[in-house]
């Protein structure tokens, strides 16, 4: 039985991430994240997320299950790194109401982020698991009202290019009848923070999306602002979202299907289901990655001790002369060959 690709009636799911890398870059340099997301079905089985780290390790990152979705919490950040779940008809046809109960997520040990954070602050509280997405029963509702599931958005992207991203993936999961999404905030070019807890306002966002039953896979990256184009302008190919985050989406794919559909970026294969016509805008498939993003580099400069101020495009954010400080990679695995073009 194929994990993944074979759909299966009762499952649990079981999610594993790695975190590597140094706390005192993280704390004073940072996020950087180097992450694995294993999705696997395990038939019958009751097993839990698996943290790798010890509870008391500043590396051990808070897996949250919730009923209907899982997510990874950022406590640098204040937000999920990602969120996860199966979507299907019945999830978006289902007559529960919106109930705008936003709430800390008491499954954070650390604490998550809070309403007074957010306050004033210009920007929505942006779900990403949307509340549209959970409509099966009241509690499927409300628990995407807790503030882990809450990242700070521009409000002109949140009610606008944003909405209309969810909107689309519903429309797919009543054509394809299942999906997998993943959901996250990618940190470049953020825009600040907000809130005593200091809030990541970040300056991108991503979905993937993945038919198993079709066997196709879509990515998206949409900087946090507003914008009228339209969807299909931000679809990229699911590789370069993992450059971006680090994140290994499918790694239970087989390997020429994993390589294959993240590679491409194949919009014909999803245009003309569902799209109302806003998806159309190309008709091949490409396997182009979205233009490189000059950041500050995270080296610290031997000559002030500060951080240094060259703009670099390295995937692992330090500048050329600065490599030497970059944590180094292991040679053997999976993980070492998933992020040996990241870092």
């Amino acid at each position: 039985l194929c994990p993944i690709v074979q759909p299966m009636a009762k499952v649990n799911l079981e999610f594993v991430l790695i975190i590597e890398g140094n706390w005192r870059c993280m704390k004073h340099l940072g996020l950087f994240i180097k992450a694995i997301l294993i999705f696997a079905y395990l038939a019958g089985s009751a097993s839990e997320p698996v943290n790798p780290y010890p509870a008391g390790s500043p590396l051990a990152a808070t897996i949250v299950k919730h009923s209907y979705y899982t997510l990874a919490y950022s406590e640098e950040n204040e937000q999920a790194l990602w969120v996860y779940y199966r979507l299907t008809p019945d999830f978006i046809t289902g007559t529960v109401k919106r109930n705008d109960n936003f709430r800390p997520d008491p499954a954070v040990r650390t604490g998550s982020a809070t309403l007074a954070d957010y306050k004033n602050s210009g920007y929505d509280r942006g779900h990403l698991c949307p509340a549209a997405d959970m409509k099966l029963n009241t509690t499927a509702m409300s628990e995407t009202f807790y503030m882990s599931n809450m990242s700070p958005q521009v409000p002109g992207f949140n009610r606008g290019i944003w909405a209309q991203v969810e909107d689309q993936v519903r429309k797919w999961t009543l054509t394809y009848d299942s999906l997998y999404v993943v959901t996250g905030p990618v940190f470049r070019n953020n825009l600040g923070v907000i809130g005593q807890n200091k809030v990541t306002v970040p300056g991108y966002y991503y979905k993937v999306i993945y038919s198993p039953g079709k066997e196709r896979m879509i990515g998206l990256v949409l900087p946090n602002k507003a914008s009228s184009e339209p969807v299909s302008r931000f679809v990229v190919s699911v590789d370069s979202i993992e450059s971006l985050t680090g994140i290994d989406f499918f790694p239970e794919l087989a390997d020429a299907s994993e390589d294959e559909l993240e590679r491409a970026v194949d919009i014909s294969g999803w245009m003309n289901t569902g799209s109302g016509g806003r998806m159309a805008s190309a008709s091949t498939t490409t396997h182009e990655n979205p233009p490189a993003t000059r950041l500050q580099c995270k080296g610290i400069a031997k000559s002030t001790g500060k951080r240094c101020r060259t703009l670099t495009t390295n995937a692992n954010g330090y500048c050329n002369a600065h490599q030497a400080q970059a944590a180094p990679v292991k040679k053997e695995g999976h993980l070492s060959r998933r992020f040996r073009n990241i870092l």
